[in-house]
């Protein structure tokens, strides 16, 4: 028991240090710029589509879709994350733990799912939406609902574990907004006809920080469940750098922040790191390089099918 304490203390002093506050909102506004443009580009080809049918009347259920999403993922991320804050520690540990693995879980399957949905991401949101369309405004909600919702509670468990890693307080929430702000700014100049981004690189070196993220998260998980006594190895240290390594040094609160780096990580967690990135890894670039060829004379490398798809019934009004 008192090995226990001991490590429940160090895991909490150093949490307490924690990384700048400027590091925990870069890390979180990278995802809420990614996952957030993922969704503005869900939402942009399902406006799109109603304008282009003539069907106005559609976008305040589309909207009201979208809202409901939003308020879903905050609920997520709220209950999860503060629910924790009336536990006593090594129960708060067990669930932050947990929630770190599903959260890890998850996101490696959105990344993996969207690096072959993307390129017919568009042809499934307007088969569904014709469908809605007939059905009615509960059924054009509900569409929306699902579509952005599916990427808000990947991104509210991915928050959780980030966020949990990182300090546990506010600001990697805060930093999420600002990204997800940024995000719609871009969406809706895309949308308009005044910027192009190249949606194949973005996505897939964002793709690639998110698996860097979601492995730190991995190892973070593995070290509050070995804290408390769910997983073997908390005495089995890999190596021990902190005779070079500052984790309070501007460096070290940028890969603790963002990475999850430690300078005293045990067997288990440097396994699970390695062995996740490099399978993530090689299965996300084989399904980018199959998913994406090269661009033929109709398609310009700037924009991925979607948006391209959604700008061009914009511009056609």
């Amino acid at each position: 028991m008192d090995h226990l304490s001991a490590l429940t203390a160090s895991s909490t002093s150093v949490l307490a240090e924690g990384p700048s506050i400027y590091t925990q909102m870069f890390g979180s506004g990278l995802i809420g710029l990614r996952e957030g443009l993922e969704c503005g580009i869900v939402v942009m080809v399902l406006i799109a589509f109603v304008v282009k049918t003539g069907r106005r009347d559609a976008l305040k259920w589309i909207w009201a879709g979208v809202a409901a999403a939003i308020a879903m993922t905050l609920g997520v991320f709220l209950g999860i994350h503060f629910g924790t804050s009336t536990m006593t520690p090594l129960a708060a540990e067990t669930i932050a733990g947990v929630a770190s693995l599903v959260a890890v879980a998850i996101v490696t399957f959105m990344v993996l799912w969207m690096s072959e949905a993307s390129s017919h991401m568009s042809a499934d949101l307007r088969s569904g939406m014709s469908k809605a369309l007939v059905a009615g405004g509960a059924s054009i909600m509900g569409l929306s609902f699902l579509a952005v919702g599916r990427e808000g509670f990947e991104t509210a468990l991915l928050m959780v574990g980030y966020a949990e890693s990182v300090s546990g307080g506010l600001w990697p929430l805060l930093g999420l907004v600002l990204g997800i702000l940024a995000a719609v700014v871009v969406t809706v100049l895309i949308y308009r006809g005044a910027i192009r981004m190249n949606f194949s690189v973005f996505f897939t070196y964002t793709g690639l920080f998110l698996i860097i993220v979601a492995a730190g998260i991995l190892t973070y998980g593995i070290h509050a469940l070995q804290v408390v006594g769910w997983l073997p190895g908390a005495d089995a240290v890999a190596f021990d750098i902190s005779g070079v390594y500052d984790p309070s040094s501007w460096y070290g609160t940028i890969l603790g922040g963002i990475f999850n780096v430690q300078p005293d990580p045990t067997v288990l967690q440097v396994l699970a790191w390695i062995a996740y990135v490099a399978v993530v890894t090689t299965i996300f670039l084989r399904r980018q390089r199959s998913a994406h060829p090269a661009p033929g004379k109709n398609q310009t490398p700037e924009q991925s099918p979607a948006t391209a798809e959604a700008t061009s019934e914009r511009n056609s009004q």
